[in-house]
């Protein structure tokens, strides 16, 4: 299994400071997640039986576009199109991504499956079924099923605006996603036990969690074995807030991306001259549009961490009646309101609290949510919550300290994937595949 998945850790990761061994073993995991980033995720572990209802979303249209096989990770991906929603709520066809390890075969049933939802991405080849599957393929060996949804903007609607961190948009590609690729696993002649993981870091876990909410309201036969989150912008209004109180951002793109992304569905229609200044005003178009650049590539051309440095001084006053606009769409898909957890509903969350690109207030409000509904929540794992936040200073070890909950993040959502399955880690590393990092 070291060979299989070695290529993908040396092209993804770079030693970027002096590790101990175990330490340098999780930050690769961390640097999967979080390659590319700007807000990324893993996400949680559902369940679905056969009611009708999970098959809402499937008109028949689902089918598989492209079958790849790669030798090294002895996994086959899948590529396919589904029926979806875009971000108004309009049909529409949406793409994404199964893969499948040897270990699974048409004889020998998977473990279950994997709901993927994927960290935040720019470039149209960074998406799954572009070929971004270096979280996918490390799955093989897992015994587990992996279902990835491009989201909105990517894939098949490349052309399109990417709804980012649009919380339902991207929770309900998700999740038909996974209906779809249900169907499509049963005419290929697959089977799986009755257990799911959905997981995600960053926007992928504010995705995970928007995926809960939905299940809850819309599948209410689909039940979460186990939900993974990890430095997610559950609650975005709080998140901008953040921002201008602090003045910067450790990742201005996603800032940019969020305000693109809210006035567009939302039909703000205020003009871009309003909300940005100087040359991010001026290069929107390439750098947000073209889907050439990655986030780190247009964070790079920005120049500055500093807010000032591409929002007007109308949008840093959050007394304005711009910025009170822009809160108000945001607050509609604040996931830290508005909506009752199931009883039973087992979650991990985990935040760093030194994160400069996703505030830790996010977690925060989401614990208190959890709490205010009545919920077994703690922060103190020995209590053993069906609901665990772990939220505490984990430093900035990796640069910069998201990266360092993402390490956190994996490496408890490993051991919680390791006992719920009964296996041991499916991964082997080696000090010969450290050195070549």
């Amino acid at each position: 299994m070291l060979q299989n998945n070695s290529y993908i850790c040396r092209e993804i990761t770079k030693p970027i400071i002096s590790l101990t061994m175990k330490k340098r073993i999780l930050w690769m995991f961390a640097a999967i997640l979080t390659c590319g980033l700007t807000m990324t995720s893993l996400s949680s572990c559902i369940s679905l039986s056969d009611n009708p209802t999970t098959t809402e979303a499937d008109d028949g249209s689902a089918r598989v576009t492209e079958t790849l096989y790669y030798n090294l990770q002895k996994t086959t991906v899948y590529k396919f199109e589904y029926a979806s929603t875009d971000p108004y709520g309009n049909p529409c066809m949406l793409s994404g991504v199964i893969t499948v390890g040897d270990e699974v075969t048409k004889q020998t049933p998977a473990r279950g499956i994997l709901l993927y939802n994927h960290f935040t991405i720019f470039r149209a080849d960074q998406c799954p079924s572009a070929g971004n599957l270096a979280v996918q393929k490390l799955m093989s060996g897992s015994g587990l099923i992996t279902v990835s949804a491009d989201y909105y903007g990517f894939g098949i609607t490349n052309d399109k605006n990417q709804a980012y961190c649009i919380s339902e948009a991207n929770a309900q590609a998700s999740v038909d996603a996974l209906l779809a690729a249900r169907k499509l696993l049963t005419k290929m002649g697959y089977t799986w036990d009755d257990v799911l993981f959905n997981a995600g870091y960053s926007q992928g876990g504010q995705t995970t969690m928007a995926v809960l909410r939905l299940v809850t309201q819309k599948y209410p036969d689909i039940r979460f074995t186990y939900t993974f989150a990890g430095g997610g912008s559950y609650d975005i209004p709080e998140t901008y807030r953040q921002f201008i109180l602090s003045g910067e951002t450790a990742m201005p793109a996603t800032v940019i991306g969020v305000l693109l992304a809210y006035n567009e569905y939302f039909n703000l229609g205020i003009p871009y001259s309003d909300i940005f200044t100087g040359s991010t005003l001026n290069n929107i178009d390439e750098w947000m549009f073209s889907k050439q650049y990655s986030g780190q590539e247009i964070n790079d051309k920005i120049g500055s961490n500093a807010l000032a440095t591409f929002i007007t001084p109308t949008m840093l006053d959050l007394e304005s009646d711009l910025s009170k606009q822009f809160m108000q769409v945001l607050d509609t898909d604040n996931l830290s309101k508005g909506w009752q957890v199931r009883k039973g509903e087992k979650i991990t969350l985990v935040h760093n609290l030194s994160d400069a690109a996703v505030p830790a207030a996010n977690t925060e409000k989401m614990y208190q949510f959890f709490a205010n509904q009545g919920l077994n929540v703690s922060k103190n794992k020995a209590d053993n919550p069906d609901i665990y936040v772990l939220l505490e200073d984990m430093g900035s070890e990796l640069q910069p300290a998201h990266e360092t909950g993402a390490l956190v993040f994996i490496n408890e959502t490993i051991a919680t994937l390791c006992q719920i399955l009964n296996i041991t880690p499916w991964v082997t590393i080696t000090p010969d595949m450290m050195i070549s990092l």
